[in-house]
């Protein structure tokens, strides 16, 4: 009988699933947590961006009675989400990038 999971432990799928750093796999700690940093501020900046336009959409449609201001907001609430979901598989899409490149 052979098992198929003999030899293997969690951070064998774990390494498989999670993307490496690609073309920046050569760059030092430094960089890689500027990169990080970078990245987070970035996803807090859409997320903001997403929480105004909300605001700004509960505010035009009931209060103020204005439809412009709450069409807005859903286009702010559109864009910082669509920010927020490139930004956090930027990871993933240079990973594959690079691989189909190579």
């Amino acid at each position: 009988m052979l098992l198929a999971a003999d030899k293997g432990d969690i951070s064998t799928i774990i390494g498989g699933i999670a993307p490496d750093w690609g073309p920046f796999g050569s760059l030092g700690n430094e960089a890689r947590v500027m990169i990080e940093v970078v990245m987070a501020v970035a996803i807090l900046l859409c997320l903001g961006i997403a929480i105004w336009g909300a605001a700004k959409q509960r505010i035009g449609a009931t209060a103020l009675r204005d439809t412009f201001s709450a069409e807005q907001g859903k286009g702010l609430i559109i864009a910082g989400l669509t920010g927020v979901f490139i930004i956090g598989s930027l990871g993933t899409l240079f990973t594959i990038v690079y691989g189909m490149a190579v």
